[in-house]
């Protein structure tokens, strides 16, 4: 599928409030004070057969170093990577294979109650990954996510927070139109969402044209049936949807041929709680390449043949 070239993305309006309305694998049990035996390694497997299921699903990478590893080139496994791991670093590695920017707003949002990174200094840094690092397939925007832990921190409202992420996509297209900025949808229920798609319909941006949009708040729930249905109604709509963060579990609840892209970094997590794979000289293997590939191979030939073929068609 041929992405709409960037320039070519209809013109966007201020954004206003007049119409604001009123207001693949268990983690062992550690209720005991003595610690779980750690379990095997996944066995690195390769894929059974590589499509584009490969290419839209990425791998979080803790060390941007792995940007410039031949074997994820050499595979076309595509890298999610931070922008707080890229921001402090003189050089940049040259990148061979495509990857996403993610911006890291859970984190900074969670912690801080604000973005303390200015729209300038990002869509700056975007421009200096996107040209220093190159094949960069797609960057976040300076979302706001809606859990009950940010919106807490924040001190604002679910529509606050909806106004500022719509903007975010305003602004950094008007800083930057040629990156490939992601607009992000943001809410918890249904409802919630498509006011959401309004807001940005409203300022005249059409989301069915964008290349691909993030779902929001919804990594937490991704089991959920709820989580499904939306986004079953949100696919229904045209718009070609990223996940973030999405685990096995959301993967083969129904999401996976619904979803046009996806990243995960659930294998680092994973690896906490396993031995090293053999081979492996390090206590975890939770910053490990090899055992990132062997997770993500594993993961990918686990979900039912039906779902992949409908994620290729989709």
């Amino acid at each position: 599928m041929r992405k709409p070239p960037h320039h070519e993305r209809p013109a966007t309006a201020p954004l206003t409030s007049a119409a604001a309305p009123s207001t693949l694998f268990e983690l062992p049990s550690t209720t005991t004070s003595r610690p779980a035996a750690r379990r095997p390694a996944p066995v690195h497997v390769e894929r059974t057969w590589y499509a584009d299921i490969d290419r839209v699903t990425y791998l979080g990478s803790p060390d941007p170093s792995w940007l410039a590893r031949p074997e994820f080139g050499e595979d076309c496994i595509p890298l999610c990577v931070s922008h707080h791991r890229l921001d402090d670093r003189r050089s940049l590695p040259r990148a061979v294979t495509p990857w996403m920017l993610d911006s890291g707003g859970f984190t900074t949002l969670s912690e801080r109650g604000r973005w303390t990174v200015t729209p300038y200094a990002y869509a700056a840094a975007a421009r200096r990954y996107y040209d220093e690092i190159g094949l960069m397939d797609a960057c976040a925007i300076q979302d706001w996510m809606v859990e009950a832990k940010v919106l807490a921190r924040t001190g604002l409202t679910v529509w606050d927070h909806q106004l500022k992420t719509v903007a975010s996509f305003l602004n950094l297209m008007t800083l930057d139109a040629e990156l490939p900025w992601m607009p992000v949808l943001q809410g918890f229920t249904l409802d919630e969402y498509l006011r959401c798609v309004d807001l940005y319909d409203q300022a005249g941006v059409d989301l069915t044209l964008e290349p691909v949009v993030g779902i929001g708040s919804v990594c937490r729930r991704q089991g959920t049936k709820e989580a499904v249905r939306i986004i079953e109604t949100l696919a229904s709509m045209g718009i070609r949807l990223h996940g973030f963060g999405f685990k096995v579990t959301g993967l083969r609840n129904g999401a996976c041929h619904l979803l046009y892209s996806s990243d995960s970094m659930a294998w680092s997590k994973n690896a906490m709680y396993r031995e090293p794979m053999p081979g492996c000289t390090h206590q975890s293997c939770s910053s490990c390449p090899r055992y990132a590939r062997a997770w993500r191979n594993q993961m990918l030939n686990s979900l039912p043949e039906d779902r992949q073929l409908l994620t290729l068609t989709a």
